[in-house]
């Protein structure tokens, strides 16, 4: 399957961006969906993830009441919603689908990122 994430870009701390994944090439509605960051030196980290039916998420603790996670399976497309950015938030952001986890090795495939900028 083919993953393209967009919606990236710079934006000041305390404001929202919704990243887009996009996705083509098998049955988006089939398998879970995640996202994962990884800013410069350090490794990649999970963010969130729901399942194949949006009816079940989880989040990281740093991201939680903040950030929401969300598909629409008609436009094989998932989003996250990212609000009340932080300077710590910055990265790049990959969307990863075939599983419901926290752990990155559960995933099949990943799209290349999309970089995320917050100015404090």
């Amino acid at each position: 399957v083919q993953l393209v994430e967009s919606g990236g870009g710079l934006v000041q701390a305390g404001g929202s961006l919704r990243l887009s994944c996009a996705a083509s090439g098998r049955t988006f509605s089939s398998y879970g969906m995640g996202w994962f960051r990884q800013a410069p030196g350090k490794e990649r980290e999970f963010v969130a993830t729901i399942s194949w039916s949006g009816g079940n998420t989880y989040y990281a603790d740093s991201v939680k009441g903040r950030f929401t996670i969300s598909r629409d399976n008609a436009k094989n497309t998932a989003y996250l919603q990212m609000n009340s950015l932080k300077p710590e938030d910055a990265a790049v952001y990959y969307c990863a689908d075939g599983g419901y986890s926290d752990r990155a090795f559960e995933y099949d495939d990943w799209g290349q990122g999309t970089q995320v900028t917050v100015s404090s």
